[in-house]
Parts: structure tokens; C-alpha cells; sequence
């Protein structure tokens, strides 16, 4: 298939284009977040190719990928076409809902045109997506290998903007961890955490490194801590996982499904995530067990292979029901137009039912 899609979650999208496919991103002279482009600092093949907007009106695609509200509209408009009625379309929702959850209304309620494609189970429980079809799609890694050495007895963190984002990623569990073990906070924006206030005696040290340099510097360090309360299931912590690292975890969202108990830990008092920490960080021999435990369990459930398979299903189905949709439609109106026959009436939204899991 061309699939259209905009560059908007970068690990994200590294996994997307190991497909077979060949990916169009829509690019901009000044590269601003409409027309990103291939990444930089990630390894994409050559079958991710950039086009600019004024292009994409004169190419054939067979699915577009919609990951934010306003590309529905700017897709329309760049190519001339609308997602959902004149191309195959899903919508990728990366992230959990905000605002009154449970009840939080998902920008694609109330349609049932494009597909909602959730990247955890947790996600599609708690986003009100009716009566949209709703699939979820685990997420899978490109994996790195086995590097965890665990050579520096310190705990690794890796998130971006940790002090905007604040309690949401868990900012001030790393800040209250720091005084009871040493803590490497791996991101963008990450020094910005040394002008907070620390307890007495604490030890914190932030990096912001190219993704070539991350996957080794996460594996030197002993242990990987995952803080947030309320993110989609992140990416660095099934990356480090692969990487061979223990991992302690709050035990909120998706992290009860990613985080065996032979991985690591799973808790919901600050108390116990010190207590964790310190355990991995006192015995190797039970962090080298729970981080083999847990690159065995991400690679099963959380392999490119599988997630690349999993996306193809759910493509050609989609692709396939939008175009028997246009047969049937044709179908409907040359019949219409026949002496005689009633026009067709307008097709209504199917009932307010789930095609399932993919």
C-alpha cells in the first residue's frame, strides 16, 4: 500500500515504517509540525519517502493515517480527497483521554466513516469513541538487543518535558526518589529539573542525548523507573525492557499488562517505589533475573514482527471494506437511476458496537 501519514510520534513511527509499505510524509519548507518529515535522529528505510503538500493532490494513496483532530481537515484540503469517504482512512490515538474521564468524548465519536485505532487495551476502555469502530493495535519495538550491564548502581528515567507535564509523567516521584537513591532522568527539556527543589542530599543528574546514544547509556544504569500516572504506555520503558533491564513501575494504565512480576515491580505508593529501586540496586542477582524475565516478555508480546502483522490485518481490512463500500454505493445508484426505482437512502452509522481487538 502508499500510506499517508505525518510525522508525530517519532519512536512511534520508527516501528510503523519496518512494514512493507511504502509511507508518504507530508513536508514543509521550515519543517514545522504539519511537515516534519523523515526524522533525523531516527534509522527510517528508504521506502519513507517526503512529498510536499502541493504534491499530494496528484498521488494515489490507499490508506491515510490520521493522528491528530485538524489532519482530517488538512488532509482534505492537500489532497482533494476526503478520509473516510474518498480514501481508506484510521485515526491513531496515542494517548489517554484527559479532561472528565470516563466520560472524555473522543474527537472521532459520532462517525463511523474512519476507524479508531487504540495503541493499548486501557486506552479504548476509557476513551468514549461511539459510534466509531474501535481496534487496538499493541505497540512493537524495534529491538535493540540485549545491552543492559548495570554497571552504574543508579536508577534510569527517560521522559520529555518532565517538568511541564509535572504529576502527569510523575515528575515529583523522580524528584522524591533522588534522595533515597542516584537517578539519571534521560529526555528533552530534562534540565529544567535542576532548578526544582530537592530534598537534602539528593542525587539527580539529567541527560538529553541523540537516539544513537540513548539504548547504551539507559543499559549502564542498574535500573529503569517508570513514574507516570496518567501517559499511554511509554515507549522507553518496553525499550528498556528489551534492553535486559529490570524495571520498577507505577502501577497505572496499560503498565499492569507490560510489567510481568518476574520483569520487575509494579506499585502505587511512593514509599514502595524507593523500597523497589533499592532492591535492584542492592542485588544484582535479582535484577539480572527480572531484566531477562522482562526482555523475554517484551519480545513476545511487544515484537516488531507481530505489531507489523497486526497492522497489515487491520489495514487490508479496512481498505477492503472502504472499497466494497464505493462498489455497493455505485451499485445503489445506477440502480437508483433506473426507471421506476427509489433513490438510496443515506447510509446510517452501524450500531454502537466494537469490531473488536485486532
Amino acid at each position: 500500500m502508499r500510506v499517508l501519514l505525518w510525522h508525530v510520534h517519532g519512536s512511534w513511527t520508527t516501528s510503523f515504517v519496518q512494514g512493507r509499505h511504502e509511507y508518504v510524509l507530508p513536508v514543509l519548507p521550515d519543517r514545522g509540525e504539519d511537515g516534519l518529515g523523515r526524522a533525523r535522529t531516527w534509522d527510517w528505510p528508504a521506502s519513507v519517502v517526503e512529498t510536499p503538500p502541493e504534491r499530494l493532490a496528484d498521488e494515489p494513496f490507499d490508506m491515510v493515517v490520521l493522528q491528530r483532530p485538524h489532519e482530517l481537515e488538512l488532509a482534505e484540503r492537500w489532497l482533494g480527497r476526503r478520509p473516510g469517504r474518498d480514501v481508506p482512512a484510521v485515526y491513531l490515538e496515542h494517548n489517554t483521554p484527559s479532561g472528565q474521564v470516563p466520560d472524555t468524548r473522543h474527537p472521532m465519536a459520532g462517525q463511523c466513516a474512519i476507524p479508531v485505532v487504540h495503541v493499548t487495551g486501557f486506552n479504548e476502555l476509557m476513551w468514549d469513541c461511539r459510534p466509531a469502530p474501535t481496534f487496538v493495535v499493541d505497540h512493537g519495538i524495534v529491538d535493540p538487543g540485549h545491552r543492559w550491564t548495570g554497571e552504574l548502581p543508579r536508577a534510569a528515567v527517560a521522559v520529555n518535558d518532565p517538568v511541564r507535564r509535572g504529576r502527569f509523567v510523575g515528575t515529583d516521584l523522580v524528584l522524591d526518589l533522588a534522595a533515597a537513591a542516584p537517578v539519571d532522568v534521560f529526555g528533552m527539556r530534562t534540565d529544567l529539573l535542576r532548578r526544582e527543589p530537592l530534598p537534602a542530599g539528593s542525587d539527580l543528574r539529567t541527560f538529553d542525548l541523540p537516539q544513537s546514544e540513548l539504548h547504551t547509556e539507559l543499559a549502564k544504569r542498574c535500573v529503569y523507573v517508570h513514574t507516570p500516572r496518567w501517559t499511554s504506555l511509554g515507549l522507553s520503558l518496553l525499550e528498556a525492557m528489551h534492553l535486559g533491564m529490570p524495571v520498577v513501575a507505577v502501577a497505572a494504565t496499560e503498565a499492569y499488562a507490560a510489567v510481568p512480576p518476574s520483569a520487575g515491580m509494579l506499585v502505587t505508593r511512593p514509599a514502595e517505589l524507593r523500597i523497589a529501586v533499592r532492591h535492584f540496586l542492592d542485588d544484582r542477582a535479582a535484577a539480572v533475573a527480572a531484566g531477562a524475565a522482562g526482555r523475554r516478555h517484551a519480545l513476545e508480546h511487544y515484537g516488531l514482527r507481530a505489531f507489523l502483522a497486526r497492522w497489515d490485518r487491520l489495514l487490508e481490512e479496512i481498505a477492503g471494506a472502504v472499497t466494497g463500500a464505493r462498489v455497493a454505493s455505485r451499485s445503489r445508484l445506477a440502480t437508483a437511476l433506473r426507471p421506476g426505482t427509489q433513490p438510496p437512502r443515506p447510509r446510517r452509522c452501524a450500531p454502537e458496537t466494537s469490531p473488536g481487538r485486532s
